[in-house]
């Protein structure tokens, strides 16, 4: 039927099937939404937009709202530099009825650098010695930063053969200081100072224990030919 025989209701109907397919596609675009949400699927998306407090993308054709706060795991300086990028994502929130839909990067983020921080301890063994600075003192210890994102504990017994009350007293925030990895234990480090103290003075008791004295009749013998060189 071409436009010119068609009849006003039939130019109705048309219009309110177009619309009743817009409508349908619609839902199923917010269902799909609502199915990525509930079985967490990574999402690639494009920022196409950057606007107060986050960045723009869509998904199904719904825009979506990407927060600074879910956008990365540090501070952001410069939302722009995000534009035009590929992220993945996973739908944090969606509700149809306020056409709202929040997408987050922050969670696989934080998956991604907890898989690495393992990798990385993974390839620590335990009687290694590093150096690190005092980023953190508690009562029961210091947290020792390591570099490259890892940390460990020293404990308050593995600070100083001395028996100390506070870590305080021995260590400061800023100290640059030499530790050994006595254990490994759910992805944690435990940290010594006082055990490479140990090893030094164990060293040192190993060479005074190697060192050869001589015998009496080696001793004597060294003596007379000394004495025999001399001209009175």
């Amino acid at each position: 039927m071409s436009e010119e025989t068609m009849s006003m209701d039939d130019f109705e109907k048309a219009l309110d099937s177009s619309f009743q397919t817009f409508k349908d596609e619609d839902q199923l675009a917010w269902d799909h939404l609502q199915s990525f949400k509930d079985e967490q699927t990574v999402l690639t998306v494009t920022v196409d937009g950057v606007v107060n407090k986050g960045v723009v993308a869509y998904v199904e054709g719904i825009r979506g709202f990407i927060p600074a706060s879910r956008l990365a795991l540090g501070r952001i300086e410069d939302l722009n530099t995000y534009l035009g990028k590929e992220l993945q994502v996973q739908v944090a929130d969606v509700d149809e009825e306020k056409t709202r839909l929040i997408l987050s990067c922050r969670e696989l983020l934080r998956a991604k650098e907890a898989e690495e921080k393992q990798a990385k301890i993974a390839a620590i063994a335990v009687g290694s010695v590093m150096e690190g600075t005092v980023e953190n003192i508690q009562p029961y210890g210091a947290f020792i930063d390591l570099g490259d994102r890892l940390s460990g504990l020293v404990h308050i017994s593995q600070i100083s053969h001395t028996r100390i009350k506070d870590p305080s007293v021995v260590l400061s925030v800023g100290d640059k200081v030499t530790v050994k990895i006595i254990a490994i234990k759910d992805g944690k480090l435990s940290l010594s100072i006082k055990a490479l103290q140990e090893d030094a003075q164990k060293a040192e008791e190993d060479a005074l224990t190697n060192v050869e004295i001589p015998e009496a009749e080696e001793l004597t013998t060294s003596l007379g030919s000394l004495f025999k060189n001399i001209k009175l």
